[in-house]
């Protein structure tokens, strides 16, 4: 007979609502005997049964609701059929055809808390953020294959999440020989993915939707891109008609694998692309300085918030960033301003960037609300899940 945890006397409301996250406060009692990642039955105080769930004693999310159906089993045809959902969830929307990179599941949206996997062409990256997943790696594997026909399956086990689940960092190859690194195609553009060392698991795909709109608008513009990693929406400006593009970030290699995928698109105007080793904050004041004028800037910085207890203080950097961003664009320019901080909210991000806008003494309007694409699904029950957010904004 499988333990059981009996959740505290008013603390079930987020399960009744369906949240998959049981926090160690909430969990008044551990019946039986349970390993990390261990399947537990879920219980109210009364008794009654709330669904099944991966336990995780060294984290402050205790267990992850793999079910809300107390009677289904978590088995290898479990993680068949959640997997089959996922990926045909996004074979079913034409915004995401031919797509060389996609992501196939996005965590709790799935089904499958704590499971990332990103599609680059024949390879796939997976990521195990979670004591259930971590053990049930095997089956999570064999329905991958199953369900993509993938070449290759690479793990990115490596993210500070597993620390807080108490797991060691993993990485390496799963199944076939993954390349260290792969080329994919983006609406039009060539771009290199380092699977090994990059970012996440190599690239960051939920901005795939948003560098299109960098394409869209960038005709004749000259374009400030700001914490630019691998040059993802330089490439898509310089593809729309950029006539020029300044690419900041402070990371050499990521600078040079941006240039390597330049050099992937002979297409491209490489006179138009330049590129800057240097802090941002520093950098943007320079500009400001030399009373630089840009028509579109892009701020796309990392995640300053890992909580809602960091908000505040990211507040400073994000009303910071902005400010100068707003204060070196043109009358008329585009300000393309984003937040992957989940501690952050839609709401409270617009808000950093209207203080912004007020302390840069400009008037400027936003024009379209930016989200992740619609690989990156967030569930009803889990809006946690809605970490990327963005502002299209108008400098009157």
């Amino acid at each position: 007979m499988s333990a059981r945890i009996v959740l505290a006397r008013g603390k079930e409301a987020p399960q009744f609502r369906r949240h998959p996250w049981v926090f160690a406060n909430a969990v008044e009692a551990l019946v039986g005997r349970a390993r990390p990642g261990d399947t537990v039955l879920v219980e109210t105080h009364d008794g009654r049964a709330l669904g099944r769930a991966a336990w995780s004693p060294a984290s402050q999310i205790r267990a992850r609701m793999w079910t809300f159906d107390a009677d289904e089993g978590i088995d290898d045809a479990f993680f068949r059929r959640r997997i089959e959902a996922a990926v045909a969830r996004r074979a079913a929307l034409p915004i995401l055809a031919g797509q060389d990179g996609l992501r196939l599941v996005h965590g709790e949206a799935d089904g499958l808390p704590g499971l990332i996997v990103d599609r680059y062409g024949e390879v796939l990256v997976v990521a195990l953020n979670s004591a259930g997943t971590e053990k049930w790696s095997g089956a999570i594997v064999g329905a991958l294959l199953r369900a993509t026909g993938a070449a290759h399956v690479y793990e990115r086990s490596d993210s500070d999440v597993r620390r807080l689940e108490g797991l060691e960092p993993r990485v390496g190859p799963l199944h076939g020989a993954p390349p260290a690194s792969t080329v994919i195609t983006e609406h039009g553009v060539r771009l290199l993915v380092d699977l090994v060392g990059g970012h996440k698991t190599g690239f960051y795909l939920d901005q795939r939707e948003n560098r299109r709109l960098t394409r869209d608008l960038a005709a004749g513009r000259r374009v400030l891109n700001c914490f630019c990693y691998t040059g993802g929406f330089s490439l898509q400006a310089l593809a729309g008609g950029a006539r020029e593009v300044l690419s900041v970030d402070s990371s050499g290699p990521a600078l040079a694998a941006a240039q390597t995928s330049l050099a992937l698109n002979p297409g491209l105007d490489a006179g138009r692309a330049s590129w800057r080793d240097a802090d941002v904050f520093e950098l943007l004041r320079e500009l400001k300085a030399a009373e630089e004028r840009f028509d579109m800037v892009i701020l796309d910085p990392p995640k300053f918030a890992p909580s809602s207890a960091h908000a505040e203080r990211a507040g400073r950097a994000y009303r910071d960033i902005n400010r100068l961003g707003l204060q070196l664009l043109a009358p008329g320019g585009l300000l393309m301003t984003y937040s992957c901080s989940g501690g952050v909210s839609a709401e409270r991000f617009r808000g950093f960037v209207a203080s912004a806008a007020a302390d840069a003494g400009v008037d400027a309007m936003v024009l379209q609300h930016l989200q992740a694409g619609a690989d990156h699904p967030v569930a009803l029950a889990a809006p946690e899940g809605e970490y990327l957010k963005g502002l299209l904004v108008a400098r009157a």
